[in-house]
């Protein structure tokens, strides 16, 4: 076998069976010249001259006499020792940093596939961990480390985090204790929903109040999702690099590119609709011709079918936020460049937002939950008052519980975000390489694509 430099596999034994460093026997001096050596098969073991045995031991199996050497003959260095459980063992040096096996070969690295300490060939534990300038280490990230590396950007950059979300929270807030302490709160009418002698039209009645009052409140939460996503974003994308960014900063760069993100979430809230209506619509058609049992079969299949096909939709879309906000790119590009990232990942970009979701919705209930029945205590309906589904919860119930919810979302805010933009970014160091231009981003010595600004399948 030919070993190359840099290069064998483990355990592997020198050429010809010799012993790693061990070497040749000294060849007789007296030889004539031009008379091949004894051990071949056509020798003369009777020659004059020659001092070698006629019955040799096979080849690969004899070592060195054991008699006294030849005075000035440098005896042979012993085998070296077999390889420790696990190849955890790292040899010892040899002279000018080479080790048994061979001389040192390209980039350091020997015979036998060992190399310098801390090298690929180091106790043959892998490749050398992937650099991490920022929160996240620069290869194909596991669920744990998306979830840690939201959390870390709010640990290391806690003051542009919370700026940022205790800034949007407030302010949304605002808007709708407002909206509900002024507009809603006289307007609707939602106790039939917990009184049991209620007739159907008067639950429906009250649960068309409900989705009434409840539509414009979600509507501002979520343009303040919007724009705390787009803020979070260019932070979340700067502590990849471990850059430190500042509220105007963060600012300076999302602005150009929020109006296209409220554009983007007004296309999904309308393609949103557009499947559900078109799930719906023949059990609309059925029912409107007078056959009422088939109408609510078909309403039936079409509500399954509706969910289904929106959830699948919305997790298929769900890195179009990232692609439009950090490639700067257009609603159109944005969203296929999501398909393109998600496609044959649909399990596990869901999953890994639903869980990211249920650890934020969590944290974010064990704060709003005390705040909420503080609110209700100290009000004038009380604790039973949210039992019985009342509408007038009072102004001191929605302060109360305002002030409960902008905590949660200073916590929602920031792992929502993350998760998404780290999902994004690790898509597309699977896909596209972004690991060595992230590197080369961060300033990284010897690391980067050789060709800057240019991104594989981009």
């Amino acid at each position: 076998m030919k070993d190359t430099p840099g290069w064998a596999s483990p355990g592997s034994a020198p050429s010809d069976g010799q012993e790693p460093g061990a070497s040749h026997p000294a060849e007789p001096s007296d030889r004539p010249a031009g008379q091949p050596p004894a051990d071949q098969p056509d020798a003369n073991p009777q020659s004059p001259g020659t001092k070698w045995s006629k019955e040799q031991p096979p080849p690969g199996q004899w070592s060195a006499p054991a008699g006294p050497q030849n005075p000035g003959q440098t005896p042979p260095p012993p085998p070296p020792p077999p390889p420790g459980p696990g190849w955890g063992a790292h040899p010892p040096a040899g002279p000018a940093g080479r080790h048994p096996g061979g001389p040192t070969g390209p980039g350091g690295h020997g015979y036998g596939g060992y190399g310098p300490p801390g090298g690929w060939g180091a106790g043959w534990g892998g490749p050398p961990p992937a650099a991490k300038p920022g929160v996240i280490p620069l290869r194909p990230l596991g669920v744990g480390e998306i979830l840690d590396g939201a959390v870390a950007t709010m640990r290391t950059y806690w003051r542009t985090v919370l700026g940022i979300s205790l800034t949007v929270a407030i302010v949304t807030e605002i808007f709708v204790v407002l909206l509900q302490g002024l507009i809603l709160d006289g307007s609707t009418d939602t106790t039939a929903l917990g009184d049991p002698a209620a007739t159907v039209d008067e639950q429906l009645n009250a649960m068309g109040d409900a989705m009434r009052a409840s539509g414009p409140v979600l509507l501002i939460t979520l343009l303040g999702t919007i724009t705390a996503t787009a803020l979070l974003t260019a932070v979340t994308s700067r502590a990849v690099l471990g850059k430190p960014v500042t509220l105007k900063e963060a600012w300076r760069d999302a602005r150009p590119q929020v109006p296209r993100l409220f554009g983007l979430i007004f296309l999904l809230m309308l393609i949103t609709a557009g499947v559900v209506l078109a799930c719906l619509l023949p059990g609309i058609l059925v029912g409107a011709a007078g056959n009422s049992d088939a109408g609510d079969a078909l309403m039936a299949f079409g509500i399954l079918g509706s969910i289904v096909l929106v959830l699948w939709l919305l997790i298929r879309l769900s890195l179009a936020s990232p692609a439009l906000m950090l490639e700067k790119q257009g609603i159109k590009k944005a969203l296929a460049r999501s398909a393109k990232l998600t496609r044959g990942s649909w399990w596990r970009v869901f999953g890994i937002q639903l869980l990211a979701l249920i650890i934020a919705n969590i944290v974010a209930m064990i704060v709003v939950v005390p705040f909420a029945l503080l609110g209700a205590a100290l009000s004038d309906g009380g604790v039973g008052g949210m039992v019985e589904a009342s509408s007038d919860y009072g102004w001191t119930y929605l302060i109360v519980s305002g002030i409960g919810s902008v905590i949660g979302s200073m916590i929602t805010f920031p792992i929502a975000a993350g998760v998404i933009v780290l999902l994004y970014i690790d898509q597309r160091i699977r896909r596209e390489a972004l690991d060595l231009d992230l590197a080369r981003a961060a300033g990284l010595q010897g690391h980067g694509s050789p060709a800057p600004g240019t991104t594989p399948g981009s």
